[in-house]
């Protein structure tokens, strides 16, 4: 049976002086007197582990933040209830920002979460010709002259990180033939899904997907890493909204601090991180030795630093705008408001 990936949806340093407390409390909301709730929508994948991580570890209550989870099936659907108002923090690819951006949508970027998660994978049958030897273009071109027909590719909706990569590496890296394949947009786990009941040839997936997806069939094959597809591959990314960080600063301080706390767990125990991601991740659904080794995936690349995906991003924006999923480019720089990051606290 296949299997549903289900859709749902202070700092304490050890040797900490007493000295030191008075400082620290003073970058939390908490010590505002007053608890501040923050409504996040996120997509269902292993880059927004750092989040789920400081929510379960309690490092984002004990700063004072209550934070309230909404899960979407792509960025662009995320970005449309940033847009709305009723998320306050958006977490998911950075591609649907410079849409956003670009529409006026008021939002920056405080930190990343991860790299280099989108890759992929073919089925059994497409997998066969992608032979040593045998570039990816002829590939897919003779997996065309052997069936009659393109290979079906699956991805997120234009305008989102999987789909721009997935067109990145197609039409500029590999030179695939427009004949030999079809890119098919739908959601998430929809992706996930189709991969399972071969109804597609091949697909890009993020963690834990792929490891979801390769427990139950061994035969689908990862084909290309993130990297590969696009160079640098920026990827989930944790936007605020304009009003939300012009009335609470110190919680957006305090949120960016809970985050390099997690990513450092994550990069450093990935195990002792497991259950946290699992928690709200998996809900049960998903084995925790799946969520295991999705965080130790050659797909997973946790990163903190926004400024490390600024590059990257402005490459993957213009290359939006040649696919006419983007009008015209945003000033990224504008996007990004790296300055909390830059006083975040460091673990250690």
């Amino acid at each position: 049976m296949i299997p549903t990936f289900v859709q749902r949806r202070a700092f304490l340093a050890g040797g900490a002086s007493l000295l030191a407390a008075p400082a620290i409390l003073s970058r939390t909301a908490a010590a505002q007197g007053a608890r501040v709730p923050v409504r996040v929508g996120n997509i269902p994948v292993i880059g927004v582990a750092p989040i789920l991580v400081a929510d379960k570890e309690g490092w984002a209550k004990e700063a004072g933040l209550d934070l309230a989870f909404t899960t979407f099936q792509s960025g662009p659907h995320a970005i449309q209830a940033l847009a709305s108002g009723t998320v306050d923090v958006y977490v998911a690819g950075i591609a649907p920002l410079g849409v956003a951006r670009s529409r006026g949508i008021d939002v920056k970027v405080v930190a990343a979460t991860a790299t280099g998660e989108n890759v992929f994978v073919g089925s059994p049958r497409l997998a066969q010709h992608f032979a040593e030897g045998v570039t990816p273009a002829e590939a897919f071109k003779r997996y065309r002259a052997a069936t009659g027909k393109a290979a079906r590719l699956a991805t997120q909706p234009a305008g989102s990180v999987p789909n721009t990569t997935l067109q990145y590496w197609l039409w500029e890296v590999i030179k695939a033939n427009r004949e030999d394949v079809e890119v098919v947009a739908m959601g998430i786990d929809a992706t996930q899904q189709a991969v399972l009941a071969d109804v597609v040839e091949g697909a890009t997936v993020r963690e834990p997907a792929l490891s979801i997806i390769q427990k139950n069939n061994p035969g689908i094959k990862l084909i290309e890493v993130g990297d590969k597809l696009f160079p640098g591959q920026p990827g989930t990314v944790v936007g605020v909204s304009g009003a939300f960080l012009a009335k609470h600063p110190v919680a957006v301080q305090s949120l960016v601090d809970s985050l390099v706390r997690a990513g450092d767990l994550l990069t450093r125990d990935p195990d002792r991180a497991a259950p946290a991601v699992a928690a709200t991740l998996a809900k049960g659904i998903v084995d925790l030795e799946i969520i295991k080794a999705a965080l130790k995936s050659p797909a997973t690349k946790f990163v903190i630093d926004p400024r490390q995906v600024i590059a990257p991003a402005k490459a993957m924006e213009a290359y939006q705008v040649k696919l006419g999923s983007l009008k015209e480019a945003a000033n990224l720089d504008d996007l990004f408001d790296v300055r909390f990051f830059e006083k975040a606290r460091r673990p250690g």
